[in-house]
């Protein structure tokens, strides 16, 4: 499971936690009914899960979006909304359908979450405005974070660049006799680059092509910051490989052994994660 991130937007002098996890952003629940009844939240979420309106929207939303949704549950529950009697709380709804857009943990730090489309609902019955201006401000904290990741993603693509000027220059120095043509040098240049390309992607520069058509541009061009980062990197150090007179396949051997400690160092750790925060 990812690690999950939280932040938190102000809506209407109401503070909500937005967290991303597994690539879904899920809304508090329990912020938002705070708006109506700050000393009883519960109450509100609670309320809001007995109307037939509500049932029957979660319901749907289960079956768009989760397999393992109990069909034959929520038709009890569908059946008993309207009564008098009829209680249903987030811990009930999610044990018997198996629910998966509201998630409920007890303790100081716990609450009731859901999935952005089921959290803006909530707030639709709790305050027709503050659901739009919960919408509001939920897309400036996207807008925010789509600009810090391509902030991040182009710092990567420049150091990648201004490696591959050290690169090119070890190249001419070392691997490129005198009194070639531009062509000649150019299946060099182009040589280099794909004991990158394979050493970091698995792939020359051609095999991408051929299994990419539809894509235009190159494998770095669709590459994570990850990827981008670990590229500088590697650029630098068969630079100095070259430097060293060290032969094209001890190059890329030593050249993918880092490339893959480095991306497992990356995308298991904080590293990346401190930067896009």
């Amino acid at each position: 499971m990812n690690k999950a991130k939280k932040s938190t937007i102000e809506v209407q002098g109401t503070s909500v936690a937005v967290i991303f996890q597994n690539q879904q952003d899920i809304i508090c629940l329990t912020d938002i009914a705070k708006f109506k009844n700050l000393d009883h939240p519960d109450d509100v979420i609670r309320n809001w899960l007995r109307n037939r309106n509500t049932v029957e929207f979660l319901g749907v939303w289960e079956r768009l979006n989760n397999p393992g949704f109990n069909p034959v549950e929520f038709d009890g529950i569908k059946i008993q909304t309207g009564l008098n009697s009829f209680v249903l709380t987030p811990k009930q709804w999610i044990e018997k359908t198996g629910a998966v857009g509201i998630t409920s943990s007890a303790g100081r730090y716990g609450g009731t979450y859901a999935h952005k489309d089921i959290a803006f609902e909530f707030a639709s019955w709790v305050s027709v405005e503050f659901k739009l201006y919960l919408i509001k401000e939920f897309q400036r904290l996207k807008e925010d974070e789509n600009r810090r990741l391509s902030l991040a993603w182009n710092l990567n693509r420049t150091l990648s660049k201004l490696n591959y000027h050290i690169h090119t220059d070890a190249i001419q120095a070392h691997l490129i006799p005198a009194a070639v043509t531009p062509a000649q040098a150019a299946i060099t240049y182009a040589s280099e680059a794909d004991l990158l390309n394979v050493a970091l992607f698995g792939l020359t520069a051609k095999q991408w092509r051929d299994a990419n058509p539809k894509l235009e541009g190159n494998m770095r061009e669709y590459a994570t910051i990850e990827q981008l980062l670990v590229l500088a990197n590697i650029e630098s150090m068969n630079a100095e490989f070259i430097h060293m007179a060290l032969s094209q396949s001890e190059r890329l051997k030593r050249l993918n052994e880092i490339a893959i400690r480095q991306m497992q160092v990356l995308t298991s750790g904080s590293v990346i994660k401190q930067l896009k925060e």
